[in-house]
């Protein structure tokens, strides 16, 4: 069976996919509106994972209304959960995909999908949508994390990702600065995925 797993480069995505890998044949999802490079961040790091990678682009309008709602909302968490379930709807879109899995943990609100929209996909598309990770927190995650991987953390303007938040972050630097963005956006930690652990 194949799954298509969504793919930021850091350590969520990267270990569900690695708890998928003794069921699935496992191919790495990332969304790009290619306002940044995160593809290429993105690529790099599922090469170092032993995975197969791939890129879908949703229209840019998904970029725009997610600015849009983070300017009106003053915070960037309904607009990153709408990127999330739009690469998701664009993604399922794709009949060959038949399941589809994301890194969100149990304590994650954005990006999250709630029931209501997972079951609409799930009985539109006809797929299967899976959350590995869904019933462990953080310390639970960060343990696994040891086993699994290494990896770098850092604020969130100093790591490279390619996640949904990278390129609303860059839209917005570019409208009105690097100022507005740090408004906008709480400091929190990232991580990137540097390879698999050794141990």
């Amino acid at each position: 069976m194949h799954v298509s797993v969504m793919f930021s480069g850091g350590k969520d995505s990267s270990l569900s996919a690695i708890l998928l890998e003794p069921f699935f044949d496992v191919e790495l999802v990332t969304c790009s509106f290619f306002l940044v490079s995160v593809e290429e961040v993105a690529a790099r790091t599922a090469e170092k994972l032993g995975f197969s990678h791939r890129v879908i682009r949703p229209d840019i309008s998904v970029l725009e209304k997610a600015y849009e709602m983070v300017m009106q909302d003053g915070f960037p968490k309904n607009a990153i959960n709408l990127i999330h379930k739009s690469a998701i709807e664009y993604l399922v879109s794709d009949e060959r995909v038949a399941y589809v899995a994301d890194g969100t943990r149990r304590d994650d609100r954005v990006p999250v999908l709630e029931m209501p929209d997972i079951r609409s996909i799930e009985d539109r598309h006809r797929v299967q949508y899976m959350c590995p990770l869904r019933g462990f927190g953080r310390a639970a995650v960060n343990e696994l994390v040891k086993q699994h991987l290494v990896i770098e953390e850092g604020l969130s303007e100093d790591v490279i990702k390619a996640d949904y938040e990278t390129e609303l972050r860059e839209m917005i630097t570019q409208r009105h600065g690097p100022l507005k963005v740090k408004e906008l956006f709480p400091v929190h930690v990232q991580s990137q995925v540097i390879s698999r652990s050794k141990a």
